[in-house]
């Protein structure tokens, strides 16, 4: 789907659909006033009687009005025009969108604003592309259908990036979305591959002999058990001098998870297709970042495995080795993404990084605790933490930090190895896992993103459809963008 800039006044637009957008209290945008004028007062009158109100994420459709050229005009509610950030942009697009896509649509043209920043207009660009993309990847009718012309009218800052950020989305989503039995260690590695060489990224693929060679004992004991050998994959993009500081995105990759023979439910199995939405947002974003040319290096690492119950799967008394050689006692199969992470974490730290942030749907603690729609965010380094919950709120992605209070440690701590893969009891197990996570990073400055909740919904929202979100792409690539702006000076303590 390409995506045009246009500067025709809306109420002239020959397309089959525009979009405009409107604000609590009577608040008319640019466009929106010029559509409201050019329909003698329609969307105005409609306000007055209350049938629009301008809240966030309200959508009304007009049909075939007079005044304009468009044979549908969809206004949609953009909330009190103070609040207007990128979170909301990013919604009120994607619901448009959305709403749109239920059929085949010739052209769509979005005149939220003209007034908006880059910034604003990137997120909402992002926002419709995001809306337009469905889960039905294997519906030989697709429900959700994009156009095949969207327009974008104002200010063209912000569209290409804008695209190219939803885009990247999308492709984090479709590979959450894709089945197990197309996507598992290989072929997610493949992907990536083919991601890296149209960005100009440079790719390294582990196979099982070079996991082997490396010591990735903790990879391998969850990988054992499956018919699919494991991957390590390494992006590295190169946007700075090479000197400069490197940032590290690290992303658990089981692209299926039964349990092990601790055997999860077929309930609890149902979405397990997801468990490797952690690797998938990082490749996600390594895409945002090389696409957008940002002026940052960044290191991608992503272990990827299938925990599986076949004749050679790991035990629970096992006692397995990580790269680091710390020794681990299984207790619990079913507590595998920090096992595989815990490698890959020691291979970014060995890398010559500066700062790391892991991202995994770790922990069905971290969903207790914050509910389906926030990320928790845990940290070895409060400094670091703030920069990435400063960046999640900019682009309007909930999130919510846990404590990683010293005492929690005692909870992994085993009598028969370094540390045992699960704490003792149920208590404070997305923290727990944290603390586990922790033992691998050394002193580098870390944040841990547990996505278990926003990852992949149950339903749709009106934004975006069921299935994987998305979620903290945004977040990563904004991280990226204000790395590279940073002094090289600072040091986070």
């Amino acid at each position: 789907m390409s995506i045009r800039q246009i500067t025709t006044n809306p109420p002239e637009i020959e397309v089959e659909t525009i979009v405009v957008g409107v604000y609590t209290e009577g608040g008319f945008s640019h466009p929106a006033a010029l559509v409201d004028r050019a329909t003698g007062g329609l969307i105005s009158g409609l306000m007055e009687t209350g049938e629009i109100t301008g809240r966030k994420n309200e959508t009304t459709s007009l049909l075939r009005p007079a005044g304009v050229r468009a044979d549908h005009v969809l206004v949609v509610g953009l909330g009190d025009r103070e609040q207007v950030d990128r979170g909301v942009a990013h919604r009120a697009a994607g619901t448009a969108a959305k709403r749109l896509a239920s059929r085949r649509r010739d052209s769509v043209a979005f005149c939220l604003s003209n007034e908006w920043s880059a910034e604003l207009t990137e997120a909402a660009v992002a926002g419709a592309v995001v809306g337009f993309y469905g889960q039905d990847l294997y519906k030989s009718e697709k429900r959700v259908q994009p156009p095949d012309d969207m327009a974008w009218y104002g200010n063209a800052d912000g569209v290409v990036t804008g695209q190219t950020l939803g885009e990247s989305i999308n492709f984090t989503r479709r590979l959450i979305n894709s089945g197990p039995h197309e996507l598992y260690p290989e072929s997610f590695a493949n992907h990536v591959t083919q991601v890296a060489r149209m960005c100009g990224m440079e790719c390294t693929v582990w196979n099982h002999a070079r996991i082997k060679t490396e010591n990735c004992g903790a990879l391998l004991a969850v990988a054992q058990g499956s018919e699919h050998e494991p991957r390590l994959v390494e992006m590295r993009y190169r946007g700075a001098d090479e000197n400069a500081p490197t940032l590290a995105l690290v992303g658990k990759g089981i692209t299926f998870d039964s349990g092990g023979l601790s055997l999860k439910s077929s309930e609890g199995m149902k979405t397990m297709k997801s468990d490797m939405a952690g690797a998938a947002t990082v490749a996600g974003a390594m895409r945002a970042i090389a696409q957008m040319r940002l002026p940052v290096n960044v290191l991608g690492v992503m272990a990827l495995a299938e925990n599986m119950t076949g004749p050679a799967a790991y035990k629970l008394g096992d006692v397995i080795t990580a790269r680091n050689e710390t020794t681990i006692e299984v207790l619990n199969t079913d507590a595998e993404g920090r096992l595989v992470l815990a490698d890959a974490l020691d291979i970014a730290r060995t890398s010559g990084v500066h700062s790391i942030i892991d991202v995994a749907t770790l922990t069905g603690a971290c969903v207790v605790a914050l509910g389906t729609d926030v990320t928790g965010v845990m940290t070895n380094n409060q400094a670091w933490c703030d920069e990435l919950l400063k960046a999640a709120h900019q682009c309007g992605e909930p999130i919510w930090q846990l404590p990683m209070f010293e005492a929690y440690g005692e909870a992994i701590k085993s009598e028969v190895a370094d540390i045992r893969n699960v704490g003792k009891g149920r208590w404070g197990g997305a923290i727990t896992a944290a603390k586990f996570l922790e033992r691998f990073v050394g002193n580098l400055p870390w944040a841990h993103l547990d996505i278990a909740g926003p990852a992949f919904r149950d339903s749709a929202k009106p934004w975006c459809d069921a299935g994987a979100s998305g979620e903290m792409v945004r977040t990563l690539v904004e991280v990226a963008a204000r790395w590279a702006d940073r002094e090289e000076e600072v040091v986070f303590e």
